[in-house]
């Protein structure tokens, strides 16, 4: 259950996250494809990554989460490969006893994912350039 998994699969087909029913909060993040980046158009994204050391330190994370704060459980999902507009990138799901350490474990999660998970992401913009970051 307390699991980091990289997919090409849909995130929106995702089973559904078992909660613990002593869970008495749970908080998701949900990172989509927006149409725009710094002002101009987005057409589409792709993501890539290091696959083994991608799902090593995602799950690394994810235990470190678990030890900072009191979770029922946790889960991480990012998608690699082609993603159209509205489609969901990244999701992040926590389940606690109650809110205040469910926000504030989910919101640590998804900013050490951004900041370490070694992912890759090109942009294309409506006009046909692509920006990779």
């Amino acid at each position: 259950m307390n699991r980091f998994v990289l997919t090409q699969e849909r995130l929106e087909d995702l089973q559904e996250f078992k909660v613990p029913v002593s869970s008495g909060s749970v908080v998701s993040f949900w990172g989509r494809v927006r149409n725009h980046n710094e002002g101009r158009p987005v057409h589409s994204l792709d993501y890539s990554a290091y696959p083994e050391l991608a799902v090593k330190e995602g799950q690394r994370i994810l235990d470190e989460a678990l030890k900072r704060w009191q979770l029922d459980a946790v889960r991480a999902a990012h998608r690699v490969g082609s993603l159209g507009l509205g489609e969901a990138a990244v999701v992040v799901e926590v389940a606690s006893g109650h809110r205040g350490e469910g926000f504030e474990a989910c919101r640590w999660i998804i900013d050490e994912i951004k900041a370490r998970v070694p992912l890759w992401k090109n942009e294309h913009y409506s006009d046909s350039t692509t920006t990779a970051n």
